[in-house]
């Protein structure tokens, strides 16, 4: 993979730079199984460091769980090769009204604590000479929120991919998301909710569709 040109990692490349998700240039040199081996390795010397016992059949096999965990599924946004290929088809139909896609689950971790965030997304646009097909929305939200994140950073890399994909700025993307830094550890607060929103063309100069947008998901 070149990284020469200083863009960082090829999966956001295409963003701007404030909104890549930080990675050194050397991010994918190693293999998916190199770094679960290595990420093991660590992960069973915080345990030991912990006093757990690893002899014990029960935690025996937990570093390598929390490794392939880590690399397979937790982050695996973080790599270019798993970067949603968004399928566009032609508007046959000539629909150019408000489309939703509501209640996106949404599953991501706090970079800052490394524990999850647990919401939802809305994400809506308005269809030009092509559409989307659906289940391609729930794929950029999840592409994103699977990397250590900010919630900030992740409902504007969501909607800058969206623009790109969808050849439009007509785009919103609001997430609710509950943080467990928040809810397990610190304050301690199990009540509080975050909310983050970002609007483009249409949606930030029309308050009626923002309105209407804000009408269908509820809120």
């Amino acid at each position: 993979m070149d990284n020469a040109s200083g863009l960082g990692p090829a999966s956001d490349s295409h963003l701007p730079p404030g909104l890549r998700t930080p990675l050194r240039d050397d991010a994918f040199v190693r293999s998916d199984d190199e770094k679960i081996a290595a990420i093991s390795g660590h992960f069973e010397a915080i345990m030991h460091e912990l006093g757990l016992d690893l002899t014990d059949d029960s935690l025996a096999g937990t570093p390598r769980r929390v490794a392939k965990m880590f690399v397979k599924e937790w982050f695996k946004g973080l790599d270019p090769a798993n970067r949603p290929e968004v399928r566009m088809f032609e508007n046959r139909y000539d629909y150019h009204q408000l489309l939703v896609e509501r209640d996106i689950t949404l599953f991501s971790c706090c970079e800052h604590h490394f524990v999850p965030i647990v919401g939802k997304a809305h994400v809506a646009y308005l269809p030009g000479s092509h559409v989307v097909g659906l289940s391609k929305l729930n794929r950029v939200v999840q592409h994103y929120a699977r990397r250590p994140q900010v919630q900030e950073r992740l409902t504007r890399q969501i909607a800058e991919e969206l623009k790109q994909c969808l050849g439009t700025e007509d785009v919103a993307v609001l997430i609710e998301a509950d943080h467990l830094c928040v809810m397990s550890r610190g304050v301690n607060d199990t009540s509080s909710s975050t909310l983050t929103s970002e609007y483009g063309g249409r949606f930030a100069t029309d308050g009626a569709l923002r309105s209407e947008f804000m009408r269908q998901i509820g809120k």
